[in-house]
């Protein structure tokens, strides 16, 4: 890589101001600015690059480069396919390699679809088109903002693979047309052969004559984005190395002469070490040193388990300056933001205040719902090793954002950035926990300390204490309907943390607490993804109230859309029953211009069986609409004397044209089985600054024994593909909830759900 920025930092609102600013004359220097980003994938020996993406062997072997984290929602594979769909390779001699961050690699999308968290309030709103876009899409590119979340690989990447794809392809059909002396565009490519009539000539034998010839401008993709591989199952691969056992996380990288380290800190926000026992740690067997900043203690010992215990021992004091975090007092907050104001209009489509009216209404209907702050609790928790010698860092770590990662860890320890090698891991589930680069300031520090490799794993309570929540939330809905049960108007005010905000503060390179005092208070666009209902409501209003909460929140598994989704079907739900109008139709009548959702609709009420949520049936129905794709869920659910019993989910799905079914299939069950856990559990109280919870059985999460039968069908479909990974968690707790009313009578508008008993 040559000429790229070397600014310490990301994508920050200062400097997409002074692009937005200057504007033309700004978009105009940089386009004459001479740079070149070259691929950051060596090529050992019998290997040939073929761009950023690709490299080919000469024994056959087809290597796809991955930049995105892989946690479990198939990355490697699905953009593999691309890869190797439009080359024509044979999925038997396909490999994947992850890739380290580059500007090759910049996810523009996500930066686009982020940029209100980075903006001011206003301007935000207008990131997704013109200049502010340009300006976002370029810095993207310069800061490399490598970052892997928001269901964007596939709708970022897929282009890019293909054109990877196609360049070997055209390459590899000039070799093999050069020693049959015809034209290339007459030659065909299948199952890793180029073809020309009966001829043929595998991939090994042409590659390292095609390497050496320059490809056509523009490289001809295939007709169509389907063939051979995408579009098709395909098994994934990275399943054999999980199953057996030879694929390396985080915490299963194993160095010479290598120590192991635990960490403690205090409660969320201002706090400092006072004091510790550094005798006790001692005593423990194992421990060979204590490595203490203003702000957390780590033990390292030979072993773990004794690093662990000695934090134990030491018994750490930490002192925390201003709030603590106290549930009660933070759901009060939430209420108290709506109540005082004023909030920030996001949508103001006609004229709601004189549809409440009481002149002009026939009936109007409040409800409140609420969320409580949500923890990720991936299996794996924060696991990090580095190496330090002669001021440079090895970090072997999975991230969503590698980049930031390094910068992280390399201001903790004053070094270069550059001086810092990445060395990407698959992780076991994130959900968006590995936002949190915490761990490599971390590890670095404690690497440099004791001069030997080290591995640091958080404990699970750790973990807990250090985890960015999903933000509580308060929805306060109001509507009006007319005297033949349409619904005339709607109000949606939404109070929340600005956890984007304050992620994006992070990002940049904030430390957490200033972050978070940073993004206090600011309006956040983000905070109202899934706010707005997809039904045709001629008055409609949607607000946000930021409100300044003393813990740090973040992303969770379908950000903001979990709780909004929530906050919406439950409503509508109500407001037909109020209406005397069944649910689906009462849905499908303000469907206007909403044909996917709709099929959606329709299609799970046949496949599920739909009686129209009658009293008794325990049936519930929501749908949603997020990333450019589209799900209704109809769920079968009762109480019993042990609390919540889910026994079916059918869900119909429209996401576009599908890359690999099969992962389509596991993302959206696995989506469907989160969304369960948060209208069930996995959530947290707050006392005296410390979450309340401490092990995975403490948060209530469904076992196998909970799971219900899970049906997913797929709407076929040749839209551009849609976001999979996330779109199966929003919609599952409104059905979930809908469904008890159904079967109780009871109205839940609080996750979890029977948090307060019936």
């Amino acid at each position: 890589m040559t000429n790229g920025s070397e600014e310490e930092g990301g994508i920050s609102r200062r400097k997409i101001l002074i692009g937005g600013g200057v504007g033309v004359g700004l978009l105009v220097s940089w386009a004459l600015w001479p740079r070149r980003y070259l691929p950051n994938m060596r090529a050992a020996k019998g290997e040939h690059l073929f761009g950023p993406w690709l490299k080919i062997a000469e024994d056959g072997k087809v290597i796809v480069g991955i930049p995105q984290s892989e946690s479990g929602q198939g990355v490697y594979t699905a953009l593999a396919q691309i890869v190797a769909g439009e080359l024509g390779a044979d999925w038997r001699s396909v490999a994947v390699q992850p890739v380290p961050p580059s500007p090759l690699f910049s996810n523009k999308l996500l930066a686009r679809e982020w940029a209100p968290a980075f903006l001011p309030e206003k301007a935000g709103l207008e990131a997704e088109q013109g200049p502010v876009a340009t300006v976002v899409n370029e810095l993207a590119t310069r800061d490399m903002f490598v970052a892997t979340g928001g269901s964007t690989s596939i709708r970022q990447f897929e282009r890019p693979c293909r054109e990877a794809g196609a360049t070997a392809r055209v390459l590899l059909c000039q070799a093999a047309a050069a020693r049959w002396d015809t034209e290339w565009e007459q030659c065909q490519v299948d199952k890793g052969f180029v073809t020309f009539g009966k001829k043929r000539l595998a991939f090994a034998d042409l590659v390292a004559d095609a390497a050496a010839l320059k490809p056509p401008s523009p490289i001809p993709l295939n007709p169509s984005a389907r063939n051979r591989l995408s579009g098709r199952d395909a098994p994934r691969l990275d399943l054999a190395s999980k199953v057996d056992g030879s694929v390396s996380f985080a915490g299963d990288i194993r160095l010479p002469d290598m120590l192991f380290a635990s960490v403690r800190g205090g409660p969320t926000g201002k706090t400092t070490l006072k004091s510790l026992n550094s005798k006790a740690a001692f005593k423990i067997r194992g421990v060979v040193n204590i490595v203490k900043t203003e702000h957390w203690v780590a033990s390292v010992a030979t072993n773990w388990w004794a690093a662990n215990r000695a934090l134990d021992a030491m018994a750490p004091v930490f002192v925390t300056e201003g709030r603590m975090a106290d549930s009660v007092k933070m759901t009060d907050a939430l209420a108290n933001a709506i109540a005082s104001g004023p909030g920030t209009r996001m949508v103001r489509q006609g004229d709601v205040d004189a549809t409440m009216a009481k002149e002009a209404a026939t009936r109007v209907f409040n409800a409140d719902y609420s969320v409580a702050a949500a923890v990720h609790a991936p299996i794996e928790t924060r696991s990090a090793t580095a190496d330090y010698r002669d001021g440079r860092l090895q970090l072997w770590l999975a991230s969503q954002a590698p980049h930031q990662a390094k910068q992280a860890a390399a201001k903790a320890i004053g070094i270069d950035a550059d001086d810092v090698t990445l060395h990407p891991v698959i992780a076991g589930g994130s959900f968006d926990r590995n936002f949190d680069n915490v761990i490599a300031a971390q590890i670095a520090v404690i690497a440099k300390e004791v001069g030997r490799p080290v591995q640091l794993v958080w404990s699970r309570a750790e973990d807990f204490v250090r985890d960015y929540v999903r933000t509580p939330a308060l929805g306060r809905l109001s509507a009006s309907l007319d005297q033949d049960g349409t619904l005339a108007g709607m109000t949606v005010r939404v109070a929340a943390a600005s956890s984007m905000r304050e992620l994006a503060n992070r990002l940049d390179g904030e430390n957490p607490a200033d972050a978070r005092a940073t993004a206090a208070g600011e309006f956040d666009s983000l905070a109202l993804e899934g706010a707005v209902p997809p039904y045709a409501i001629a008055n409609l209003t949607v607000d946000h109230f930021p409100v300044d909460l003393p813990i740090m929140t973040g992303p969770w598994r379908s950000l903001a859309h979990s709780y909004n989704c929530f906050f919406i079907e439950s409503f509508v739900d109500e407001l037909a029953q109020k209406a005397g109008i069944e649910p689906l139709s009462f849905r499908m009548q303000m469907l206007v211009n909403q044909t996917r959702l709709a099929r959606c609709l329709t299609g799970v009420a046949s496949m599920a069986g739909w009686d129209g949520g009658i009293s008794g049936s325990s049936k519930g129905l929501a749908c949603h609409s997020m990333r450019g794709s589209h799900i209704a869920i109809v769920a079968s659910a009762r109480t019993n004397e042990t609390g919540v019993r889910v026994e079916r989910i059918s869900a119909m799905v429209d996401c576009g044209r599908l890359i690999n079914p099969d992962l389509a299939r596991q993302q959206i069950e696995g989506g469907i089985v989160f969304g369960l856990a948060q209208a069930l559990g996995a959530s947290t109280d707050f006392e005296k600054g410390l979450p309340t919870v401490r092990r995975l059985r403490e948060i209530d999460l469904p076992v196998l024994a909970d799971i219900p039968e899970i049906i997913v069908e797929f709407i076929r479909s040749d839209e551009d593909p849609g976001g999979v990974s996330e779109l199966g968690v929003p919609a599952v707790a409104p059905a979930v909830a809908n469904a008890l009313f159904s079967a109780a009578g009871v109205r839940l508008r609080e996750l979890p759900l029977l948090s307060r008993g019936l």
